[in-house]
């Protein structure tokens, strides 16, 4: 048995921010924006708007997509969680009405949907839970520094969510094998360093007031991380082709995370496959982190270009360093489009 993708859901903050709009406080434009990232629009999280409450609209969706009421579990990948503690998944279960199911988060930055929909499928193969609700939910702005150019332009809010369901591996919706990596070496790359154990432990737990404001905010390293996103992602995606007993010809559509359309397109031209098979959302999105990829599935569902039977690539990448890529024919199900 394996899991099966049987119904899918997004939501988008209803806040929109323009590269014009970030233009008048930060020293940028719209063309150095669109040119270095793909990005012209993002969505931000305002009015009380968190992750929590992305996720349960986006939860909704799939699981009215789905046609179900109930799940066994609740799995919950996000980067920007509402506290600390605890996880907000049991919120999150609480809210969408599914009582005391098992719930937890997961964090594995721009990964996390692909890790969670391994995680998921070891659930359902397990067969610890037959039905699962998966959803990759960030409010991650609140965590970036909006003063910083080579960061506040890149990063937007949302969430994306998918139902799984037990069924057998030859059924439309059904995952495919999947390769999942990481090097923690060089986790410094893409961090936040303070919030954590390890500066409260060292600052003997004084906690806040003794940390520079920077260090709450992200720290990216751009050069470096664009080459080890592009060999990694490329890297995996060709690894679960191979396992899936799939050629590069046989993808309908490459769905990977959308970081920057720079990295999305050299990964494409790495796999040699062409721009018309390449789903992009970026330019109105900007980076969801881990609700990147199942908002591209849904926009690309929900308007009629993803069709039932069709080959699909995923891949993403992400901070730890980690990534992962998975395959799957997309099944016949109805996405609503996004807010």
């Amino acid at each position: 048995m394996t899991a099966v993708l049987t119904g899918i859901g997004g939501f988008l903050p209803p806040r929109v921010v323009t590269n014009d709009d970030l233009s008048r406080t930060l020293d940028t434009t719209d063309e150095w924006i669109r040119t270095r990232t793909g990005i012209r629009e993002r969505r931000v999280v305002s009015d009380g708007l968190s992750t929590g409450g992305l996720a349960v609209s986006a939860g909704a969706r799939a699981l009215r997509s789905a046609g179900v009421t109930r799940v066994d579990s609740v799995v919950v990948a996000t980067t920007s969680p509402e506290r600390l503690c605890p996880a907000v998944a049991p919120e999150v279960a609480s809210q969408l009405g599914l009582g005391t199911v098992a719930a937890f988060d997961l964090t594995s930055a721009c990964s996390g949907f692909l890790y969670g929909l391994a995680t998921a499928s070891g659930l359902i193969g397990s067969g610890t839970a037959d039905t699962v609700l998966l959803i990759g939910s960030e409010a991650f702005t609140t965590l970036v520094n909006q003063e910083d150019r080579t960061t506040a332009p890149i990063f937007g809010d949302g969430a994306g969510a998918v139902v799984l369901r037990r069924g057998e591996p030859e059924e439309p919706g059904a995952l495919g094998p999947f390769d999942l990596g990481s090097d923690g070496a060089l986790a410094d790359l893409l961090a936040i360093p303070a919030g954590g154990s390890r500066q409260r432990s060292a600052d003997g737990g004084l906690g806040h007031g003794t940390v520079a404001t920077a260090d709450w905010y992200l720290r990216m390293a751009g050069r470096p991380l664009y080459s080890q996103a592009v060999a990694r992602m490329t890297q995996s995606a060709q690894t679960v082709l191979k396992r899936s007993d799939w050629s590069v010809a046989d993808v309908d559509w490459f769905v990977g995370h959308q970081a920057n359309i720079r990295i999305v397109q050299a990964v494409a031209e790495e796999l040699e496959l062409p721009e018309e098979r390449v789903a992009v959302n970026i330019d109105r999105v900007g980076n969801a982190l881990s609700a990147s990829v199942p908002l591209l599935l849904n926009d690309y569902a929900a308007r009629g270009d993803l069709k039932a039977g069709q080959r699909v690539l995923l891949s993403a990448f992400g901070a730890g360093l980690s990534w992962g890529s998975t395959t799957l024919r997309w099944p016949d199900i109805t996405a609503e489009p996004v807010n």
